[in-house]
């Protein structure tokens, strides 16, 4: 149906045009300096592939922000949101409503453990917030330790918690965050030279993180079990069992990131579910609901629930389960299981992005690295693959992956990039037609990349 649908009519190019004159008149961009900002317009989306300003069709390879997990335009959570809007629009969330309820048994029915008890937000951000507040009334401690190169959203404390350069203009110390090295094989900070080395030496820094800030001030970890824009770096195997391990002996809450790896991105439900690892508190937003409507959450230990079972949670959101968001949610989550979406993301990875980018990473000498799973991959590009100097340098982005980006769209794909990197991160339900198609692109493309390897 993607690759058959018609583009934008003069109409909807039109009606393109005025919003951008409209946009750049009125609406203030996130992570941007306003002036210099060109900001691509979106005329139409379906399945796969979304259309440009001027009518250009390009193959999504970046769901957007890594969040249309079923692709644009699914009518079956168009058609849900649409019922839902003329039972029941809005109810505050003191009140039960049937969308909520069900969107919590569904979640709850695919998390692991005893991850029982489901509380709304708006978003991922919130959720890490929330998940903190929880985490911190939970032990009576503040401090919350997470790792560098890491991302858990833009509000106050989530900035802050986050791990690369985005939380530099808003960190001044005193958040009650520590952070510490993560396990990154292709730039281990440890001198590792094998997956074994780089998991023991990361666990070693990390328990010696914990005895050298102090147990008994340390709240919780929060860790992205696949970090998202901070790389898509798997964890090596048995790194996050050992981290499970150093949360029980020291008595801290181990806090999941799934946002963005959660809900089928790696090829199962929750990317804890690979390394078998059940967390106390998990965060989720993005994928739950494909982004159609604004929603997030945190799911509960049974532990941290009774915690709260006689205590009130000093915490809400107006919108808390918002029954439009949820509604979306229990549609997305239905279809992602009726047409195997998850089955389809694991087959994706391990068929045709695993080795299709390997292929790929022998033929440029700009490719330092592929690493991934699922629909989640990343492309780690290089000025020297024996230095491993990356092609734009840590927290900014370069002229020559400018003119990569830009070869990458003009050839029909819409790539997500962050710094040196470029994500393949295409919908749950692309089909192997459509995933070949990005790939021969970047092949292409690529040898722009190339061109600036010395």
């Amino acid at each position: 149906m993607d690759a058959l649908a018609a583009g934008p009519s003069e109409a909807e190019l039109a009606a393109g045009k005025e919003a951008y004159a409209l946009d750049r008149k009125h609406v203030f961009h996130s992570w941007a300096a306003q002036g210099s900002l060109d900001p691509m317009t979106v005329t139409k989306a379906e399945g796969s592939y979304v259309w440009d300003g001027a009518g250009h069709k390009l193959l999504d390879f970046s769901s957007q922000m890594v969040n249309t997990n079923i692709g644009h335009q699914h009518p079956a959570v168009v058609k849900a949101i649409q019922d839902q809007a003329a039972k029941l629009c809005t109810i505050a969330p003191s009140h039960v409503n049937d969308a909520r309820s069900e969107a919590a048994r569904l979640i709850a029915e695919r998390t692991p453990g005893t991850l029982n008890h489901i509380f709304f937000t708006n978003g991922g951000a919130e959720a890490v917030e929330h998940a903190i507040r929880m985490a911190r009334l939970h032990t009576g401690r503040r401090k919350v330790l997470s790792a560098y190169r890491s991302y858990h959203g833009g509000t106050d404390l989530a900035v802050n918690v986050t791990g690369d350069t985005r939380r530099f203009a808003s960190d001044y110390g005193d958040a009650g965050v520590s952070h510490f090295m993560p396990a990154y094989p292709y730039r281990s900070y440890f001198g590792s030279q094998t997956l074994e080395e780089e998991t023991e030496r990361a666990l070693r820094h990390l328990e010696d993180t914990i005895i050298l800030e102090g147990p008994e001030t340390i709240a919780a970890i929060i860790l992205e079990t696949v970090p998202g824009t901070a790389g898509i770096y798997a964890p090596p195997p048995g790194y996050l069992k050992g981290v499970r391990d150093l949360t029980d002996r020291y008595g801290l809450v181990y806090i999941a990131d799934e946002v963005m790896a959660g809900f089928g991105r790696t090829g199962a439900w929750f990317a804890v579910d690979h390394w078998d690892v059940v967390p106390d508190l998990m965060t989720f937003a993005k994928g739950v609901n494909s982004g159609y409507v604004p929603l997030g959450g945190v799911a509960i230990s049974d532990d941290i629930f009774e915690t709260f079972r006689e205590r009130a949670y000093p915490g809400g959101l107006t919108y808390s389960g918002h029954p439009l968001a949820c509604a979306a949610a229990v549609a997305t989550i239905r279809t992602m299981a009726d047409e195997g979406m998850i089955e389809n993301a694991e087959r994706m990875g391990r068929e045709v992005f695993g080795p299709g980018l390997e292929k790929i990473a022998k033929n440029h000498a700009s490719v330092g690295e592929v690493r991934g799973l699922g629909c989640f991959w990343a492309i780690e590009l290089v000025k020297n693959p024996e230095t491993r100097e990356p092609l734009a340098a840590y927290g900014g982005s370069s002229p020559e992956m400018n003119e990569l980006i830009g070869t990458m769209k003009k050839l029909g794909l819409l790539p997500f990039a962050n710094y040196n990197r470029i994500h393949v991160a295409p919908p749950l339900n692309i089909t192997q037609d459509q995933a070949e198609e990005g790939l021969r692109i970047i092949d292409r493309a690529l040898d722009v990349a190339d061109a600036h390897v010395v």
